[in-house]
């Protein structure tokens, strides 16, 4: 499928809307599991496994549900961290991060079952440590992520955070 076509696909489906979405982060020997996504005509983007929540289903319930599907793995939630608002229209969504713990699976780069067939924006998973990430073009990563100093700073923030992504003033 055409890049642009993708771009028009993931606009069509996902945007133009407020979004709640849910997004895990899983931390095991120093490493954070991140998951790359293929958004467009030239534009990647990692970040954490996580999607949209359905309506009549718990954040947990959801949470578990997009790690399993785009990783193969089973979670349990440890503790809510904090909330951020994506603002890059067409997009917008109130993403709730958690920290997760792996209970079972095996690691495999899953679907989105809301993009069908060659449409599919999953690219690539992979364990990153700090430098790794911090090597990453910023215009390619999740925004919670360009400034961390470490890992374990993500189990520190409360609250609501918009780092900068805001594109609507």
């Amino acid at each position: 499928m055409p890049q642009d076509q993708i771009s028009k696909e993931i606009e069509a489906k996902f945007g133009n809307r407020l979004r709640s979405r849910v997004n895990g982060v899983l931390i095991e020997n120093e490493k954070i599991l991140m998951v790359k996504h293929h958004m467009g005509p030239e534009r990647i983007f990692w970040s954490v496994p996580g999607g949209g929540m359905k309506f009549g289903t718990s954040a947990v319930d959801n949470l578990e549900r997009e790690f399993l599907e785009e990783t193969g793995l089973e979670i349990q939630i440890d503790s809510y961290l904090f909330v951020h608002e994506y603002l890059d229209p067409p997009l917008h969504a109130m993403e709730h991060f958690f920290l997760v713990k792996r209970t079972g699976g095996n690691l495999i780069l899953g679907l989105d079952p809301e993009m069908e067939g060659g449409e599919q924006i999953l690219l690539d998973i992979a364990w990153m440590d700090l430098d790794q990430l911090k090597k990453l073009p910023k215009d390619s990563l999740h925004p919670v992520f360009w400034g961390i100093k470490t890992l374990p700073d993500l189990g520190l923030w409360k609250g609501y955070f918009n780092f900068g992504n805001n594109s609507i003033k």
